[in-house]
């Protein structure tokens, strides 16, 4: 189950990454309500943030391949 939750939260993660990324900085605020978005559940189905309203939902953003130079 613990594996299931992570799956799915990467998943999450990723695609609000990519939303993110599509779309301009300035088009979301600081307390801006994030984007709804659907995507594929790993139990089959589709998952949709929306109903994870009321729930805690963590976003953490990382970078794998960080090059400063």
């Amino acid at each position: 189950m613990v594996i299931v939750k992570k799956i799915l939260l990467r998943s999450i993660l990723a695609a609000l990454f990519l939303f993110v990324s599509v779309h301009s900085a300035s088009a979301l605020e600081v307390g801006d309500k994030a984007p709804d978005f659907e995507l594929d559940s790993t139990k089959g189905g589709k998952l949709k943030l929306s109903s994870l309203r009321g729930k805690t939902v963590l976003i953490q953003f990382y970078v794998s391949d960080f090059d400063p130079t």
